[in-house]
């Protein structure tokens, strides 16, 4: 039987700075330097995968930190292919990009009339939350 402070301690809300739509530079790993957009956030084990947008299919973003997956032909007919697949990445692998420079920022958090409000460290701007895949305005 659990402890009441166990049970409390496996209740807490784990609070991200980053959040699904954000673009986000890759500050480590394989990756490294390359700039895209979070596609899911999973808090429970503080990862996020993040994808980038493809200029020859918009439809279709390609993963960063990707492994390839080997699919076998199943049929005659079938080819065989070498299938990219998103390997979520570690919160503290990415820093989110701030919106007026474009540099990498921390996040931090404020009140303002009454809500708590993302804004960058940097240049002190509000982040907004962007729909994925959404175009931006430059």
């Amino acid at each position: 039987m659990p402890t009441k402070a166990e049970l409390k301690q496996k209740a807490t809300h784990i609070k991200l700075k980053v959040r699904k739509g954000d673009r986000v530079v890759i500050i480590s790993g394989k990756d490294k330097g390359e700039i895209g957009f979070v596609a899911a956030v999973s808090p429970k084990e503080q990862k996020v995968i993040v994808l980038k947008e493809n200029e020859e299919n918009p439809e279709q973003p390609l993963p960063l930190n990707a492994a390839i997956k080997h699919r076998k032909a199943k049929t005659q007919g079938e080819r065989s292919a070498r299938i990219k697949i998103p390997v979520p990445i570690h919160v503290s692998n990415v820093m989110v990009l701030d919106p007026k420079t474009n540099e990498p920022t921390r996040v931090g958090r404020r009140k303002e009339d009454g809500k708590l409000v993302r804004y960058a460290k940097k240049s002190g701007e509000k982040l907004i939350d962007v729909p994925v895949m959404e175009p931006r305005s430059e």
